[in-house]
């Protein structure tokens, strides 16, 4: 159980969220559906709540078993084994490791009481093995990756040779493994941050049933409404313009039903109120005119006001950013080509022999199946990693344009500031800030570190270095990632209009089909296609 009270959360010097008292409170049964526009705080409240980071003020009081899963998560030590890694979740990985030790110990010791020693501590390491279910653990792992989209192959290999995607849904798989006993039940409190993210429609199906089930308690940050739609019983809204937190004790459904209807009535009585503080303040002219009924004028005038401040404030339309892409600099026929790439990590051969031509103004999708090597196809256009044989050649006037799926080409140490004018070192001072201001960030904000802004901020913060940047070829990873609809929206119309060269990956149909591309690049064999109608219905799929 979770209980947050008083809590007041913060990003620099501005106020996201002021909570008082204890209504923020997560027991098991909860299923909360955490909501709000990007740059509401709904991140940061997630991670005051998992303990990783501490709250401006007020102060969060847990119990029992949690389990988090950031939007960007941290792994460790890259060369642990998948499987490892999920395990690690109860522990298991140590043990094993253990029980090997004590197995080479049995195996080589010429000295009997060594190998006494050995055989004594294999069987107590054996009986807490046993104790955790770890005959089975490995099985009921291998079946949470399956059910993520994961081969069993996967599992084998060490986190570094993983895709992002794939890193990420190991560390779906780890949390759920922790909060899962022989029935697949606990009551491990979830805290998820956007968990569909990476995932396919089958693996999404099974996450919506496993959240379904889960008897702890759970909150999610998702921007799948069909997710919300099915799980949640209960919605906090962070509503970005009170810095205030609504607790609905309700299904999604139901809740959005209540907000319009709030909506409704924040509306009348604002109408009604306005309309009589119009006829008080005329009142009040025509009085004022008079020296000797100035007094009852100033009076009539703060009667005005005050009927004013005392509605609850109109949730106005909330800023949008006005995303654009580049006008792109001028280039030749083909900016770029590349020529039998390959890459491998180890001995695990990531693809092969491809090779591709990037004319002007070209559209061009890459599809495979995760683990694919699309990630690390963009990342070698980019220049972001070197391909083990093949080369990259630039054409006259390239100029690329890099978003990258986990936001790698942001300094999460540096300044929303210091971020934008890396990007952009040439550019005025004043045109920075307009562009940060179209794109949303403004005042402190330009002094926030870049690793304490939410997925979405994150985003727009990169976008809006991809607008300073001229580019005439863009590298687009999952670029409508972790967007709230209107921002998502923002992004496919800037796509649709764009008239430079585009290469994207993506899960989202909508990107796609907002891009129109004619041509398609399949990994990892590195085939090229015309685009048709089956790609578009492939990715639905997916």
């Amino acid at each position: 159980m979770i209980t947050a009270t008083d809590l007041e959360v913060r990003a620099g010097a501005r106020t996201l969220l002021a909570a008082p008292g204890d209504a923020l409170r997560i027991q098991p049964g909860d299923r909360i559906g955490l909501v709000g526009r990007n740059g509401a705080g709904k991140t940061t409240t997630l991670r005051i709540l998992a303990g990783e980071t501490e709250p401006y003020a007020g102060s969060v009081l847990r119990s029992g078993d949690l389990g988090y899963l950031p939007q960007d998560p941290k792994e460790g030590d890259l060369d642990v084994l998948a499987k490892d890694r999920v395990l690690s979740a109860r522990g298991l990985d140590a043990i094993l490791r253990q029980m090997e030790k004590q197995q080479a110990l049995m195996a080589e010791a010429a000295d009997d009481r060594v190998r006494d020693k050995a055989v004594h501590k294999y069987g107590q390491l054996e009986e807490r093995f046993a104790a955790l279910g770890g005959y089975v653990a490995e099985s009921d792992a291998a079946r949470i990756c399956h059910s993520l989209g994961l081969p069993d192959r996967v599992l084998g290999q060490p986190l570094g040779t993983l895709s992002g995607g794939q890193r990420r849904r190991i560390e779906l798989a780890r949390i759920l493994f922790a909060a899962s006993d022989d029935a697949g039940k606990s009551d491990t409190t979830l805290l998820l941050d956007e968990p569909t993210n990476h995932l396919d429609a089958d693996s999404i199906a099974w996450l919506r049933g496993f959240l379904q089930n889960h008897e702890g308690g759970l909150v999610v940050i998702s921007h799948d409404v069909e997710l919300l739609a099915d799980v949640v019983n209960r919605v906090w809204f962070l509503d970005a313009v009170r810095g205030e937190a609504d607790v609905y004790n309700m299904g999604w459904k139901r809740y959005l039903d209540a907000r319009a209807t709030d909506e409704q009535r924040r509306k009348r009585e604002r109408a009604n109120a306005e309309k009589k503080a119009g006829a008080l303040r005329a009142q009040a002219a025509k009085l004022g005119a008079k020296a000797t009924k100035a007094t009852a004028a100033q009076n009539m005038l703060k009667r005005a006001d005050r009927m004013l401040d005392s509605l609850d404030e109109e949730r106005v339309s909330d800023r949008t950013a006005r995303i654009r892409f580049p006008e792109p600099a001028t280039c030749g026929k083909t900016p770029l080509m590349a020529s039998g790439l390959t890459k491998t990590y180890g001995s695990l051969e990531i693809f092969t022999g491809v090779d591709l031509a990037i004319d002007k103004g070209s559209r061009v999708v890459v599809l495979g199946l995760n683990g694919a090597g699309k990630t690390t196809l963009l990342k070698l256009l980019a220049g972001v990693e070197k391909s083990d044989i093949g080369s990259i050649e630039p054409g006259y006037g390239l100029k690329i344009g890099y978003f990258a799926q986990e936001h790698d080409t942001l300094d999460d140490m540096a300044t929303v500031w210091e971020n934008i004018r890396h990007a952009a070192p040439d550019a005025g001072e004043q045109d920075l800030r307009g562009l940060l201001g179209a794109f949303m960030f403004s005042g402190a904000q330009l002094d926030q570190p870049a690793g304490t802004l939410s997925g979405g901020e994150k985003t727009r913060l990169t976008l809006a270095g991809l607008v300073s940047s001229s580019a005439n070829v863009l590298l687009l990873d999952e670029p409508t990632n972790n967007l709230d609809p209107i921002s998502r929206e923002q992004v496919l119309d800037a796509l649709r209009s764009y008239t430079g060269a585009v290469v994207l990956v993506t899960h989202d149909p909508g990107a796609a089909a907002a891009l129109d591309p004619q041509r398609v690049i399949l990994l990892p064999d590195g085939t090229e296609d015309h685009w048709s109608d089956e790609y578009q219905e492939l990715i639905e799929l997916a």
